[in-house]
């Protein structure tokens, strides 16, 4: 689905004030908007389709990239979670983030198989951020230069073996108390990384 920047980036220390997540394991959460995902076994380092996944635990998919089908495994590595006044910093109007923080999901892309990539990649595109079940807004280009962040469209090179780290920056309301990294192939189901805020 395209992007259009829709705000200023956020400033790279965004995620400074970070809040600590953590994990709270698999679970069958889904996107509201999808149907229910059947039962699936799943092995210690990979979900076979859509559904909950722990920390650490990747998902693998395909993805229609410009010379051809992808195979990528992504992991949601963490959630930094920053404060109302870098919300309200980040968007035109501070009144539209009135009550809300940003969430910067930061999530790694390993190319498995498929072409090598020479113009950028769609890989990211399936990447959302939910907050006690809601999807958050997005804010893009937010994070591209927030510290161990990349711009996906700086990468032009992209061969089996290599992994990138993009981040997908959303404001969630300030009192949530869980955030989820959802991630789907296109007509796929999502894959869920769930998180608690303490």
């Amino acid at each position: 689905m395209p992007h259009h920047k829709t705000a200023p980036r956020l400033a790279a220390p965004v995620a400074v004030l970070a809040l600590a997540l953590t994990a709270c394991g698999g679970g069958d959460d889904a996107d509201a908007k999808s149907p229910a995902s059947p039962e699936v076994s799943v092995s210690p380092s990979r979900a076979v389709s859509g559904g909950g996944l722990a920390t650490g635990e990747s998902a693998t998919g395909k993805v229609a990239e410009g010379p051809g089908e992808v195979t990528y495994d992504v992991v949601a590595q963490k959630v930094e979670v920053g404060t109302e006044a870098e919300a309200a910093k980040a968007v035109a109007d501070a009144a539209d983030a009135e009550g809300r923080v940003p969430a910067v999901a930061h999530v790694r892309y390993t190319h498995r198989s498929g072409p090598a990539l020479t113009g950028g990649s769609a890989v990211h595109h399936g990447t959302t951020v939910f907050a006690d079940g809601q999807r958050g807004g997005v804010l893009i280009d937010a994070s591209d230069d927030a510290p161990g962040c990349e711009d996906p469209y700086d990468v032009r090179s992209w061969k089996q073996g290599d992994s990138h780290v993009f981040c997908e920056t959303y404001l969630i309301p300030a009192d949530a108390t869980s955030v989820e990294v959802h991630w789907k192939e296109e007509d796929g189901e999502p894959y869920v990384w769930k998180y608690s805020r303490k």
